[in-house]
C-alpha cells in the first residue's frame, strides 16, 4: 500500500549535504538534479520503522528507481525484502572464460534466423537499460575508478552492478558480466538477475542466460520481462516451441502489457510457420489494441503462415483487412506493404504487388526483400529491365547489410564459456 507523506532523506556520504522530500499520495518521491557521488538514502514515517538504503552510487546524468519498504512498527523495515528472501546460489553451472571477435555464432538456421535471434536479444537486453547517455568514455573511465574505489572499501550489490553498467559502456563485456554476476550474488533482486541474464544473451551465450533467467523465473515468477528473456534465450538457442511458451507466459502476467505480443510476433516472423498458441495470443492483441498497428500486421502475418490452403477465401480476406487496416494506421509501416503485395502476388494481381512493393521501399529503402519481390512482380508483366534493377539494388542492400551485420558482430564479441557436466537447465 502507497505510504504519502513519508520523509525521505538522501544524505551525500562524508558530507553533510543533504536532500529531504516527501512522498505524495500515491507515494512517489522525486529528487531531480544530484551531483554525483554515493548518498544514504533513508524513508521515515511516523508508525512505521525507517528504510534505508546505505549507499547508492548516483553517477552523470543518472535516472533512478528506487523503492523503499515502510513496515508496521515492530517489525524490521527492509529493502526489496522479497527481492532479498530467497539466495539465488546453487554455484552457477556455467564459466564465462573471455571473449571472441569471431561470428561463428553456432546453431543452425539461415542468415536471416540469426539475425533475428541477434535482433531479438538486443531488444530484450534494452528492457533493463537506460536511454543512452551522452557522458564520454573519459567520464566512464573516471567513474569506473571511482566505483573501485569504493569497492575496495564496502563490497556492495550497487557497486558491482554499476560498475558493470560502466564495464559495458567502455567495452570490457568480460568485466561487466563478472561485475552482474557478482551483483546478483550479493543481492539476488529482480533487476540483477536480469541484467546479468541479458549481458549473457547480448555476447552470444543463450545456454548460461537460459541458466540465470530459469532461476530468475523461479524467484521473480511475475516477472514479465525475465520470461521473455528466458524466452529469447531459447530462441537463440533454436527452440521456437520454449520460446513461445515462455513468452505466452509473459503475456498472460498482464493481458494489457503489448511487450509480450510483440516479442511473439518479432519471433513468429522469423519462423516459416506459426502455432495455434501464438494466433491465440495475438488475436488477443489485436482485439485489446485494435488502433494498434503492429498488433493488426502480426496477427495478419499469423493467419497467413496457418493457412492450410490459398483456395481458403474468407482467411486471405481476413488477412488483407487486416494488413490495410495496419496500413491506416500507420501510414509507413513498410512491413504491411510488403505482406499485402506478397498476398496479392500469390492472387497473381501483379499491377496491385507491384504497387506495393513500391509503397513498401518508399517506406523502408532498406528492405531487401521488397526490392526481391518486386522484381519477381515486374519478371511476370514482362519487365525484365526494372526486374533486373531491382535485383541489382537488392544484391547491393544485401551486401551492405551483411558488412553491417559482420561489424556488430565484432562490436558485440561472443562470449567464451564452457558449461560444466550437468545436464542443460531446463525450462520450469
Amino acid at each position: 500500500m502507497p505510504v504519502s507523506g513519508a520523509t525521505i532523506y538522501l544524505q551525500l556520504k562524508d558530507s553533510n549535504q543533504t536532500q529531504t522530500v516527501h512522498t505524495d499520495q500515491r507515494g512517489d518521491y522525486s529528487v531531480p538534479a544530484l551531483p554525483g557521488g554515493v548518498y544514504l538514502l533513508r524513508a521515515e514515517m511516523a508508525g512505521y520503522n525507517d528504510a534505508e538504503v546505505p549507499a547508492v552510487f548516483i553517477g552523470p546524468n543518472d535516472q533512478k528507481n528506487i523503492d523503499l519498504t515502510l513496515l508496521a512498527a515492530k517489525t524490521t523495515a527492509s529493502y526489496s525484502a522479497a527481492a532479498r528472501s530467497p539466495q539465488f546460489f546453487d554455484e552457477p553451472r556455467f564459466t564465462v572464460a573471455g571473449v571472441t571477435d569471431t561470428t561463428s555464432l553456432g546453431g543452425h538456421g539461415s542468415d536471416t534466423v540469426v539475425r533475428a535471434r541477434e535482433s531479438i536479444a538486443k531488444e530484450t537486453v534494452s528492457l533493463g537499460k537506460d536511454p543512452a547517455s551522452t557522458a564520454r568514455a573519459a567520464d566512464y573511465e573516471k567513474e569506473r575508478d571511482q566505483l573501485m574505489a569504493l569497492l575496495a572499501h564496502e563490497d556492495t550489490a550497487e557497486f558491482h552492478h554499476r560498475l558493470g553498467d560502466v564495464q559495458e559502456k567502455l567495452g570490457d563485456s568480460l568485466d561487466a558480466v563478472r561485475e552482474y554476476q557478482r551483483a546478483a550474488e550479493l543481492d539476488p533482486t529482480e533487476s540483477n538477475l536480469f541484467d546479468w541474464g541479458s549481458e549473457l544473451l547480448l555476447h552470444h551465450a543463450p545456454e548460461p542466460a537460459s541458466e540465470v533467467f530459469t532461476r530468475g523465473n523461479r524467484l521473480f515468477p511475475r516477472s514479465a520481462r525475465i520470461l521473455i528473456g528466458l524466452g529469447a534465450a531459447w530462441f537463440a538457442r533454436g527452440s521456437f516451441d520454449q520460446a513461445v511458451q515462455r513468452i505466452c507466459e509473459a503475456s498472460d502476467l498482464n493481458p494489457a502489457d503489448s511487450m509480450p505480443y510483440l516479442f511473439l510476433g518479432k519471433i513468429q516472423s522469423a519462423e516459416a510457420s506459426t502455432s495455434e498458441q501464438v494466433i491465440e495470443k495475438l488475436h488477443r492483441f489485436v482485439t485489446q489494441d485494435p488502433q494498434n498497428p503492429a498488433a493488426n500486421y502480426y496477427y495478419a502475418v499469423g493467419l497467413w503462415k496457418q493457412r492450410k490452403d490459398p483456395r481458403d477465401t474468407a482467411r486471405t480476406a481476413q488477412i488483407e483487412a487486416l494488413l490495410k487496416n495496419s496500413i491506416r494506421l500507420d501510414p509507413k509501416f513498410a512491413a504491411a506493404y510488403l505482406q499485402l503485395g506478397v498476398l496479392h502476388s500469390e492472387r497473381k494481381d501483379y499491377t496491385r504487388a507491384i504497387s506495393d512493393y513500391q509503397q513498401a521501399i518508399h517506406a523502408d529503402p532498406q528492405l531487401e526483400e521488397a526490392h526481391f519481390r518486386l522484381a519477381q512482380a515486374y519478371r511476370q508483366v514482362g519487365d525484365a529491365a526494372k526486374a533486373e534493377a531491382e535485383l541489382q539494388a537488392r544484391n547491393q542492400i544485401d551486401k551492405e547489410m551483411a558488412k553491417e551485420a559482420e561489424r556488430e558482430r565484432h562490436e558485440i564479441r561472443q562470449f567464451v564459456y564452457t558449461l560444466r557436466d550437468q545436464p542443460p537447465p531446463q525450462a520450469p
